[in-house]
């Protein structure tokens, strides 16, 4: 590069950041690594995937990009602080074409689908979404995608960061199951906050506050077929809209919807760490891994891990052995203390953090932390061992500015009865 091209680029990569600290997240640490000159930034280019919204959101000024699903996905849109805000008082429109739509039918569907998560599926309905671990034989989660059962053998897996497709296309195979694994062409998109409800109903009509929570309808606008969804990544009042036929009408779609918002000032926004991360949210890849089993982070229930269930699915046997000898680590709440830290996604995190006992030893791992602006704390998800995972109990945590003094706390951090995106 010529100077003048490296100083056009630095300019570039800079802004994102720039327009972050004037939100109050120059208090974090640098993003991407002190001592850096600049970020560096994600290449845009033809190899990775992009969303069906890819363009829209684009348009709509995202700032940062993640990769998720092999797919680009924007993280937010230059303020992440201000996103929070207008999540918690607000609409938001958020582009998770990311969620890729793995397709499972067939005469054989129900019986292998059930057969790839803890959960029994002889208890939803069609209809009805189901938040599902899929796990592995030694009980550790592939992933934790919403389920939505669309028919008695159509089901669709919302998937998160990992490639389940080719996990169900080699089961299905080897053991000769008539199943038909595909990815649809759909795309949700999200609409979160306190005034989603109003937005959707501009959009659909009043029969959409009619769907239940964790539970689906399709609706029709404007020619395009949706799967609406009473569902969300965000804790707060939330709808998917599942768009069929998406690589045709994503862009119309997202024009509809954001034509519908704008009368109740919604704004695009990336996933809200800082809200999920309050609610007790995993996020694949950080906080749960093919290393995590579902006992250890916190959804040893019936209704999550069911093992009583009379038939049997992938890791049931690692699952029911993991009860009955008990798990060595737990995943806690932490309140953190010192300087507030970042927003999680606004690259301040790179790295884990280390939980350290009284004696200095590395014990456990901080997996997600944010500085929540309501509390005005920094809070964190962390998993560290039984021993250690009481509520009041003083551990500390070593962040890339220093030692810190933290403590277990119960979570979720906030609503812990999940009440609010029930209203």
């Amino acid at each position: 590069m010529t100077d003048a091209m490296n100083t056009a680029f630095d300019t570039r990569v800079g802004a994102a950041f720039d327009s972050g600290a004037s939100s109050g997240l120059g208090t974090a640490p640098a993003p991407n690594g002190a001592g850096t000159d600049g970020a560096p930034a994600v290449l845009l280019y033809t190899r990775l995937r992009k969303s069906p919204y890819f363009w829209k959101s684009r348009a709509a000024g995202a700032a940062m990009y993640s990769v998720y699903n092999h797919t680009y996905h924007p993280r937010h849109y230059g303020d992440p602080v201000g996103e929070y805000w207008a999540l918690l008082q607000g609409v938001t429109l958020w582009d998770v074409g990311v969620e890729r739509q793995l397709e499972i039918s067939g005469p054989d569907a129900f019986d292998f689908t059930n057969m790839l998560i803890p959960r029994d599926l002889s208890k939803c309905d069609v209809g009805q979404c189901k938040y599902v671990f899929v796990t592995a034989p030694d009980g550790g989660i592939i992933n934790d995608p919403v389920l939505l059962r669309l028919e008695e053998n159509r089901f669709w897996l919302s998937l998160a960061d990992s490639d389940v497709r080719l996990w169900a296309l080699g089961l299905a195979h080897a053991g000769g199951w008539d199943v038909h694994i595909g990815e649809a062409d759909v795309a949700p998109l999200q609409v979160q906050g306190p005034l989603a409800k109003d937005v959707v109903r501009d959009l659909f009509g009043d029969e959409v506050l009619e769907v239940p929570y964790y539970r689906l309808r399709e609706f029709t606008v404007d020619g395009m077929r949706v799967v609406v969804s009473r569902t969300g990544y965000s804790g707060e009042i939330g709808y998917e809209l599942y768009l069929r036929d998406a690589s045709r009408d994503a862009e119309r779609l997202w024009d509809a919807v954001w034509e519908a918002g704008r009368p109740h000032g919604m704004r695009p926004i990336g996933p809200c760490h800082m809200r999920r991360i309050e609610a007790g949210m995993l996020a694949y890849g950080c906080d749960i891994t093919l290393d995590t089993n579902p006992l250890e982070v916190g959804y040893d229930y019936h209704w999550m891990v069911d093992l009583d269930q009379e038939a049997d699915f992938v890791g049931k046997a690692a699952l029911a052995r993991a009860r009955e000898e008990g798990v060595s680590r737990l995943m806690v709440g932490l309140e953190i203390g010192g300087e507030p830290l970042g927003t999680y996604n606004d690259g301040s995190m790179i790295e884990p953090y280390a939980v350290l006992d009284t004696a200095g030893r590395t014990v456990g791992t901080v997996t997600s932390a944010c500085r929540s602006p309501r509390l005005e704390r920094n809070i964190g998800l962390a998993m560290v061992p039984v021993g250690l995972s009481g509520t009041g109990t003083a551990v500390t945590v070593r962040t890339p500015d220093g030692i810190r003094d933290a403590g277990v706390v119960d979570k979720p951090f906030v609503d812990p009865r999940k009440e609010t995106p029930k209203r």
